[in-house]
This record gives C-alpha cells, structure tokens and sequence, in this order.
C-alpha cells in the first residue's frame, strides 16, 4: 500500500533509485505482475505506479534504455534483506587457531599441543602451527624444521598441509587444514 510520504532510497544503504529520484527521461517498463508494458516517459510510469498505489522502481540503470519496474518498494527492500540475512547465515567462517611452541617444549606440552591440534581440526577449524626460535636459537633451524616434519607426520592422518612449513623471522610455520 502506497504511504502519504514517496519513498526514497537515500534514506537507507539502498543501490535501487525510486520515483522522482529516477533521472532517466523514458525506461523500459515492467509492471507488478512482470508484463513488459514497453517504453515510456518515466513521468507516465510514475502515474501508471500510482494508480495501483506502487513504486516505480529502477532495477537496470545501466541499460539503453533503464529498466523500471512498478512494485511495492517496501516490500521489496524487506525481500532483499531477508535474502542478504539468509546469506550471512549460510556463509561458514572458517577460524584459525594457533599453536606456538619452542624447539625446546617438553614432551608432555608438545603432546597436549598435538591433541589440541586434533580438536581443532575436527571442529573444523584451521590450526597454525608456529614453532618460535629464540635469540641463537635461529642458528640451530634443523632442529625446528626436524620437530615440525615430526609434527606434520603426526597430524597426517587427520589433517593436511595447507601451507608451509615455511620460516617466517624467528619462527617456522605451517597450516594445517581438514582431509
């Protein structure tokens, strides 16, 4: 139902232009039910729109000529946003998780890591694995990178590299993500 105040799509983050915001001359018009009522003055469709108490709605301004269409502007941005709310929803955000470890942890903390590791992944979460060398530390690499191909081995039979191992400043990291 049409209110006393036209619409306007300034109003809110909208891309449609409506009513007397439309600068186009004439545009192809489509009525409420999706007949093609063919091109017209847009002061004619704005008239056409009233008259059944609607919007005249610009869905194509790109187009030669703009594409109109006559419809309950309301509804349609109600529509619109119920679409883009149901999109949101569906989307999976995938979160990382870290796990930093020295070449020098003990076995017991390395094993709680590695058992972390594992949850996280079955969660479906991605797990980075950053092994931090310290001071000289950095001059013994091939200690880091044998304790990470032992850490990759173990995590092989639930999770894969995604990326790495690779030595990122002082410290060596991977990604590890779901089979």
């Amino acid at each position: 139902m049409k209110t006393n105040k036209p619409f306007s799509s300034k109003d809110n983050q909208n891309p449609y232009r409506v009513n007397h915001e439309i600068d186009a001359k004439e545009a192809r018009i489509v009525d409420q039910d999706g007949n093609v009522l063919g091109v017209l003055t847009v002061s004619e469709a704005i008239l056409k729109a009233e008259e059944v108490g609607l919007d005249l709605v610009e869905v194509s301004p790109n187009s030669n000529p703009p594409v109109c269409k006559i419809a309950n502007f309301g509804k349609m941005k109600y529509e619109l946003q119920k679409k883009s709310s149901e999109a949101k929803k569906k989307q999976k955000v995938v979160e990382t998780k870290e796990l930093k470890m020295t070449i020098n942890i003990g076995k017991g903390d390395y094993d709680v890591k590695i058992k972390h590791a594992k949850e996280f992944i079955e969660k479906g979460c991605k797990v980075k694995i950053s092994i931090r060398m310290k001071g000289r530390e950095i001059t013994h690499r091939e200690i880091a990178e044998e304790m990470m191909n032992n850490i990759l081995a173990e995590t092989a039979e639930f999770a894969k590299t995604e990326y790495g191992p690779k030595l990122e400043g002082m410290q060596l990291v991977a990604i590890l993500i779901s089979h």
